[in-house]
């Protein structure tokens, strides 16, 4: 079983292949651009290159669905879809929030909980078991203030994310942890992709849309006339 995974949803572009459990290649890279539109399809022929396979040869392509950065979903579904149309390969969509969770199990928390920026005091987030990686609580937005997540109070927490840089500023959590340069990585879609494919749970590639979680706010543009 070999799988083209993408994860787009941050400022890490990334990609991976894997054959069953074991990574075959990596590429990816974290920009403050948010370079998705011009490093994605780069990133894919040097996977492929590095994996020594061709694009024939996947038998499905994984995708981070976010929550996350609007375009950058965007981007990784339109490519991911196209890859699938193409292909004829099915596809498997993945919440980004797992694959933060992933690298920090059993390292003696109890709660791990995944922030992402989403601008001002607003955070994506969800709550992990620090054990199984179960999910406690469902992926949302929220605005971050002295009071949030206050009920898991006393239990030994690590926040990951590029969110802990204002969670840091108002959280007053006396057994908190935070790791701030962590991103969803296409590495860590290879265990939940391999679980769904085996249980055959594919996406309708027609009418798939990412978990964008809040609609897009655009920037208005200043009228010249003025």
């Amino acid at each position: 079983m070999k799988i083209l995974h993408l994860e787009t949803s941050s400022k890490n572009c990334s990609v991976a292949i894997s054959e069953g459990e074991q990574l075959l290649c990596l590429c990816e890279e974290i920009s403050e651009n948010y370079k998705q539109s011009e490093s994605l399809h780069t990133f894919v022929e040097w996977a492929l290159e590095g994996a020594d396979i061709r694009l024939g040869d996947i038998d499905a392509v994984a995708l981070g669905m976010g929550p996350g950065s609007y375009t950058g979903l965007r981007i990784g579904a339109a490519t991911a879809k196209g890859f699938c149309f193409a292909l004829g390969k099915p596809l498997i969509a993945i919440n980004s929030m797992e694959t933060m969770v992933e690298p920090f199990l059993n390292q003696g928390f109890e709660l791990i909980i995944p922030l992402l920026d989403a601008r001002r005091m607003e955070v994506y987030t969800a709550v992990y078991s620090g054990i199984t990686g179960e999910e406690i609580t469902a992926t949302h937005n929220s605005i971050l203030d002295e009071t949030s997540f206050a009920t898991y109070e006393g239990n030994k927490i690590l926040f990951v994310g590029d969110g802990c840089t204002k969670a840091k500023e108002c959280l007053t959590l006396s057994s908190a942890e935070y790791r701030e340069n962590v991103y969803p990585s296409a590495k860590y879609l290879i265990h939940p992709a391999i679980k769904k494919y085996e249980n055959k749970a594919f996406e309708d590639i027609a009418y798939f849309e990412p978990f964008y979680l809040k609609e897009f706010q655009g920037v208005k543009k200043k009228d010249k006339t003025q």
